[in-house]
């Protein structure tokens, strides 16, 4: 891990949503991608907020239907994000402070990667197995 950068072991590209996006296209998005969550960005590419698969399933415990609200409605608003610059072990300290299953990364504040927890184990194991086919 050492000298790792962010932008290292970021996934890239990255899915973002626009605050307008409706809850059900995210939902769909997220189950067709097999992810959890994904940043809301706006036209510039500026992180607004996340939308994860809690907060959808919030919108749904509050009585909301997903094809009513937006990704803004129910996105959570105060993210961390890590700069793309930043080193491995920084990113790790905000994924374990915060108990965030994925962190935004930017460059010049705009979204450039995603670096979820999975990222951080990859870089951290060699594999022992192998499959022949």
């Amino acid at each position: 891990m050492k000298g790792l950068k962010a932008r290292d072991i970021m996934t890239r590209p990255v899915v973002s949503a626009r605050k307008g996006a409706s809850a059900r296209d995210v939902a769909m998005q997220l189950l067709c991608g097999l992810y959890s969550g994904m940043p809301v960005t706006d036209e510039a590419g500026k992180v607004e907020g996340v939308i994860t698969e809690l907060d959808l399933l919030k919108a749904v415990k509050e009585g909301k239907e997903l094809v009513r609200v937006t990704a803004g409605d129910v996105m959570t608003k105060d993210v961390t994000a890590v700069n793309a610059d930043d080193p491995v072990d920084k990113v790790l300290t905000v994924l374990m402070d915060k108990r965030y299953i994925r962190v935004p990364v930017l460059q010049n504040g705009k979204l450039v990667g995603v670096v979820s927890r999975c990222d951080v184990l990859r870089c951290l194991i060699e594999p022992e197995f192998v499959t022949y086919m």
